[in-house]
């Protein structure tokens, strides 16, 4: 697997991926545990959404169905980086909508040449100008989202020839030489393909460098409630995962799951927060409700100050070690409004929605699976990447 990687990936996008993500992120890492042991607070990742803007309608997207799409000013982006680069955190995950259709997005890289960025995209605007560009910025690894077969990815997407069109991304972006992961975020209509050996081969034929499994969430205008995994799928999913560990020479990457196979949630252990296109810095990226804004105060401040994200993280672990989104919508309601936290969902019906859902299973809803391989156990125990960083 490291030989197939070190091969076919460009050495300057190798380079960086070792060093802004490898090295940094360690230190970072290590700098954000610190912090915990002396009461101190400041997550050791960002997740931003740059933009509300996308070209596809995906079911159970949190950005569909906005009353007005939301664009982060360029000054506010590099305000977010800036202040988290003083904090010793160098690693930032960048969302949308379709952060490809952010115009000023290269230009944030190049800037930032001393970070790691990872590029959440549904592919279909990775074109071979925009690959070159990335490998010539070398910071950043582009995670395409492959939702489903011929039949399953333009119902799932909202989009035609989603599937093809997946598929070439990949290929731009591994033939350029970039630091390449697919993630899926895994439903009934696509869990037969999560799990399927050709699916992985095919990808490591493609020189992906790692696969990145999630399970869908039922949020956005479209929940699509009928997608949520039952508890033994979510079992299967997970006993895969640490089965294909040990078979196909690729990464496979989770975000809930520790070395003994107990749930994690990001938001909750503060490796994470997510910041949304209009600047409301949200626990994550479904939880769309919000009592504090980047610009009001320093951000070192903001996370010092907020009693709202200091109560979910308090009381989150609690309840689950799943999402609580999806266990118990009505609590996320009755906190956000003891906190006088706004409905950040830009369609102004979060808490009617949340009131109406019926809870599903989560990743805390299954069975443990403790992981077979010394090497990730290692990792989710170490390495931050591994505890639950990625939401």
């Amino acid at each position: 697997m490291l030989r197939r990687i070190v091969w076919h990936t460009d050495k300057r996008c190798l380079w960086k991926m070792i060093y802004n993500l490898g090295v940094k992120g360690a230190f970072g890492f290590n700098r954000f545990q610190r912090r915990l042991k002396k009461g101190e607070f400041f997550p050791a990742f960002h997740f931003i959404s740059v933009t509300d803007d996308c070209n596809l309608h995906c079911q159970g997207c949190w950005v569909t169905g906005k009353e007005k799409n939301n664009r982060m000013e360029p000054e506010m982006l590099n305000q977010i980086i800036s202040e988290t680069k003083a904090m010793g955190s160098y690693f930032f995950g960048i969302l949308g909508g379709e952060p490809l259709l952010y115009k000023p997005l290269l230009d944030i890289f190049r800037k930032h040449s001393d970070c790691y960025f990872q590029l959440f995209t549904n592919g279909t605007l990775l074109t071979p100008s925009v690959a070159e560009e990335l490998r010539r910025c070398s910071n950043v690894t582009p995670l395409i989202s492959f939702e489903g077969d011929e039949q399953v990815a333009d119902i799932r997407r909202g989009g035609k020839d989603i599937y093809r069109r997946t598929n070439d991304a990949i290929e731009v972006a591994t033939g350029a030489g970039l630091f390449t992961g697919v993630a899926m975020s895994v439903c009934k209509s696509n869990l037969e393909l999560a799990l399927s050996p050709e699916f992985i081969n095919g990808l490591i034929r493609k020189n992906v460098a790692y696969l990145w499994y999630y399970i869908y969430r039922p949020v956005g205008e479209n929940p699509s409630m009928e997608l949520a995994l039952s508890k033994e799928e979510i079992h299967k999913l997970r006993q895969f995962m640490v089965d294909a560990r040990l078979k196909f020479d690729i990464v496979i990457v989770d975000a809930y799951w520790d070395e003994n196979g107990n749930g994690l949630c990001p938001a909750a252990s503060g490796l994470s927060h997510h910041i949304n296109a209009a600047g409301y810095v949200e626990p994550c990226p479904v939880i769309q409700f919000s009592a504090d804004r980047v610009g009001e105060k320093p951000l070192d401040e903001l996370y010092r100050s907020s009693t709202f994200l200091k109560s979910l993280r308090q009381e989150i672990p609690q309840k689950t070690s799943g999402c609580i989104l999806m266990e118990n919508p009505d609590w996320v309601v009755e906190i956000a409004e003891k906190h006088a936290a706004i409905d950040t969902s830009g369609r102004g019906n979060e808490t009617e929605r949340l009131r109406k859902m019926a809870p599903v299973p989560s990743h805390g809803s299954a069975a443990p699976v403790r992981e077979k391989s010394w090497m990730y156990r290692f990792a989710k125990k170490k390495a931050f990447w591994g505890l639950g960083a990625y939401g």
